[in-house]
């Protein structure tokens, strides 16, 4: 029995990405007479059984058109990777294998955001820009790439105790949440966040400015599992975040964080060019 949904009509979509709620949604739009979309099909239904905590979603281009034109559809296959109704990514032709990895990028087991510990939101790590992030004083064998996986890996300050981490996202987004899990004697304590930076901050900047929120963190709230909240109003149009960890739990000599993650959604405004109309008829190839 296949598990995807076939949209019939443009007022469906929007019923389904809404039942849909926090899961992953892919939308493979198609058109009948498209040799390389009928080749794929038997593969979006293999993948639909697989990972059957994402909605599957198949969309004819031909008798939807205005749902094709404002998705930006102009090739076919291309599949179109949504969650909250919001677009993640999108991608042209019928290549089964970076199909596969593009769920696997996007994909949740449990398919409702309990993953992340806040209802509604996703894990924004997804969005990450690489060239954008790094860390001042971090040591030669635990940097901040450590930090960003579940794994025996870590980030660990070099000479002292304090920490001087940016971030980067390859779009705006909006933080709701994060989670910063450390030991109980050096994890993280004192964190001063700052957003929207032009340039690295020097420790010396971040010791003097303003931050947007101050942390003062728990050992309940390093351990594992555990999300820190944000003063969400003030993080909503993020395109990059600043953390200056000053001190530590127990005044240790460096600091340790194991995890780091953040939690939230896409801006509204992020994807706005991606939905653009393509020239040319409804529903017309290119």
């Amino acid at each position: 029995m296949s598990a995807v949904v076939k949209i019939e009509t443009d007022a469906d979509l929007p019923v389904a990405l809404t039942n849909a709620g926090n899961k992953l949604v892919i939308i493979d739009f198609f058109a009948t007479w498209c040799g390389p979309c009928i080749g794929i099909k038997p593969k979006f239904k293999e993948l639909s059984l697989k990972y059957n905590n994402a909605t599957f979603i198949e969309i004819d281009v031909d008798m939807c058109q205005d749902t094709a034109v404002s998705y930006g559809v102009a090739a076919m296959p291309t599949f179109v990777f949504i969650r909250n109704s919001v677009k993640l990514d999108q991608m042209k032709g019928a290549d089964p294998r970076t199909l596969e990895e593009k769920i696997i990028k996007y994909y949740s087991e449990d398919g409702d955001g309990d993953d992340t510990g806040v209802k509604g939101q996703m894990d924004l790590m997804v969005f990450l820009d690489p060239n954008g992030c790094e860390c001042l004083n971090e040591s030669d064998d635990h940097k901040l790439e450590g930090a960003f996986k579940l794994d025996d890996r870590y980030l660990e300050s070099d000479c002292d105790e304090q920490l001087l981490i940016s971030v980067a996202f390859n779009q705006t987004v909006k933080i709701h949440s994060l989670k910063m899990f450390g030991p109980p004697d050096n994890g993280p304590k004192l964190v001063k966040i700052f957003i929207n930076q032009p340039k690295t901050l020097s420790f010396d900047a971040a010791e003097g400015m303003e931050p947007v929120q101050m942390l003062t963190l728990t050992e309940d709230d390093i351990k594992a599992g555990s999300v820190i909240p944000l003063k969400f109003v003030k993080f909503q149009n993020v395109s990059n975040i600043t953390l200056f960890v000053q001190t530590n739990q127990k005044d240790k000599d460096t600091t340790r964080i194991d995890y780091l993650s953040f939690i939230g959604s896409l801006h509204a405004g992020a994807n706005m060019a991606d939905f653009k109309r393509v020239s040319g008829k409804k529903g017309e190839s290119h």
